[in-house]
């Protein structure tokens, strides 16, 4: 039979339509939209005329709405198709990774403190543990650089059931930092992590980065990493390190042992220092 005899009404043979892996991402996951390139945190799921769409926002914070068609997506450079999500109603994880437990009212703010060296840290410290540490009824405050520890702490006047546990930028031995923190008392543990600035502390691939760049001695070292990767000064950023930070999992382990032994501390009056030194 000829290749043109065919049944004229059966109509022209069409190749399969592709079939792309469905993901239903929480809010907070980042994706690209394959289209026009823009990439954002998912803020939420709606219902529209065209259908479900997703509402996106960006590091600068620009805010879109996408409907959500087959394949429109990217998410760690594979093409997807997102539908959506629902929140389970069972036990679930905060981003520092606890269980989240639901109708839970924070406790009243316990007398002991965290505080953290920069505004910066505070701003990650708050955005992972958050949750957990209004559950416990612990305050987070802004210390403005450990110079102005002895003092504050003249002020709190901590003791048993006073706690105060600080979380320092560089402190590695023989420091000026920690130098600073040295008899402080048996009701104060100062921890932190050995990166110049908490932006280190951040996984460079997260940002898109291989490695974090080395800045010289000298040279400010937030200027220094912007110029060395393209962003504009460092309040772009901050704003990228920020966004990029979603939970514990962004972060560097020393971070994350240092904060949890500092929750430790001001929550278990059993704990010494010395326990978690």
């Amino acid at each position: 039979m000829s290749r043109y005899s065919s049944d004229i009404f059966s109509g022209h043979s069409s190749r399969a339509k592709p079939q792309y892996p469905e993901l239903a991402l929480p809010p907070g996951e980042v994706v690209e939209v394959l289209a026009t390139g823009f990439v954002g945190a998912i803020v939420g799921y709606e219902k529209a005329v065209e259908g479900d769409v997703v509402r996106l926002e960006d590091r600068r914070g620009t805010r879109r709405v996408f409907v959500l068609r087959p394949g429109a997506f990217l998410v760690e450079g594979q093409r997807v198709s997102l539908r959506r999500y629902v929140a389970p109603t069972g036990p679930q994880r905060s981003n520092s990774g606890s269980r989240k437990v639901a109708n839970v009212e924070a406790k009243v703010a316990a007398p002991s403190r965290i505080w953290v060296e920069g505004i910066h840290d505070a701003a990650i410290v708050e955005k992972v543990w958050g949750h957990d540490l209004r559950v416990e009824g612990v305050v987070v405050e802004y210390l403005e650089g450990l110079d102005n520890l002895e003092e504050r702490l003249a002020e709190f006047q901590p003791g048993p059931g006073r706690r105060i546990g600080v979380l320092a930028d560089h402190l590695v031995r023989g420091s000026k930092e920690t130098r600073l923190t040295e008899r402080v008392g048996p009701h104060v543990f100062v921890t932190g992590h050995p990166y110049v600035d908490i932006w280190a502390a951040v996984k460079p691939e997260r940002l898109g980065l291989k490695a974090w760049p080395e800045v010289p001695y000298g040279e400010d070292w937030k200027e220094g990493i912007c110029r060395r990767v393209g962003w504009s000064d460092p309040r772009e950023g901050w704003n990228r390190v920020y966004h990029a930070v979603t939970s514990f999992r962004d972060l560097d382990s020393s971070l994350i042992g240092a904060v949890e032994r500092l929750v430790d501390f001001v929550t278990v009056p059993e704990l010494t220092k010395e326990d978690l030194s």
